[in-house]
């Protein structure tokens, strides 16, 4: 599609949640937020021109593919597209890591209101928690189910990414928390010292992200950060104050996990 007459390209920028808070859940099951997050250079590119369809092209990072990205009327872009009653061929060029908790898919939806014109955080939030703040972009506060949403002066920092080798679902996540929060054999649910409530529930659905956390976490001397619900581990820093210069990726296992420099980026002008 690129090229085609007509044909436009719009970047779909990764979000990282510096912090995150469940503070309670809906009536109708909806879990209720207050998170920081920011927006990251790791980026998709989506290009639409005329014609229908959805081909999506693997360059996600590490070669760690996009097996995962659903397909037809479930895939984000399609319902994205459904939701503002535009039809376009898009090609969808990943490069965020699917199931990492960056927001790879909220970005893509994001991408396809911004093409469309399309600003109603109605429309936005329908589509996923944190669509609301991929279309908007910078840094925010974020509440409610990701409608709330208080802008933040913007601050460049600097990021060390682990992408460990798993898909860390979401709903999985959420409803570990809810087993926790209900006692159901796994204890309270306590406020994560580290600044994400969902650590724990997303070590309960992957055990195996203790380890990788550990691993950044001795090689660097900091305490990895989650990413949203994961799979992503992150520290703050550039890779060569993190003792991380020339590295690529870290082995556990024989398993790779890729390693991401990026830097936040303002919210579109």
């Amino acid at each position: 599609m690129r090229g085609a007459a007509g044909a436009v390209t719009v970047l779909a920028p990764a979000k990282l949640t510096l912090s995150l808070r469940v503070t309670g859940v809906r009536p109708d099951g909806y879990h209720l937020l207050d998170a920081e997050m920011v927006t990251l250079d790791l980026a998709d590119r989506l290009t639409f021109a005329p014609g229908r369809g959805v081909r999506v092209v693997d360059e996600v990072v590490g070669g760690l593919g996009t097996a995962a990205v659903p397909g037809g009327a479930d895939n984000l872009v399609a319902r994205a597209l459904a939701a503002v009653g535009r039809r376009a061929a898009v090609e969808v060029v990943k490069r965020i890591p699917v199931g990492a908790g960056l927001g790879g898919g909220s970005a893509d939806a994001a991408a396809v209101l911004r093409w469309a014109g399309v600003d109603d955080c109605a429309v936005a939030v329908s589509l996923g928690a944190d669509v609301p703040f991929c279309l908007a972009g910078g840094r925010a506060r974020v509440t409610g189910v990701g409608e709330g949403l208080s802008p933040l002066p913007f601050q460049e920092r600097s990021f060390v990414l682990l992408i460990p080798p798993l898909v860390v679902p979401t709903p999985d996540v959420y409803r570990a928390w809810d087993a926790r929060r209900a006692g159901d054999g796994a204890g309270p649910g306590t406020p994560d010292p580290h600044g994400n409530d969902l650590e724990a529930a997303a070590l309960d659905v992957a055990p195996a992200l203790a380890r990788w956390r550990d691993l950044l976490g001795e090689r660097t001397g900091r305490r990895p950060r989650l990413a949203g619900s994961g799979a992503t581990w992150f520290v703050e820093g550039e890779p060569g104050e993190l003792g991380l210069a020339g590295c690529e990726a870290l082995v556990l296992d024989g398993l790779r996990a890729p390693l991401v420099a990026a830097r936040t980026v303002p919210a579109p002008a």
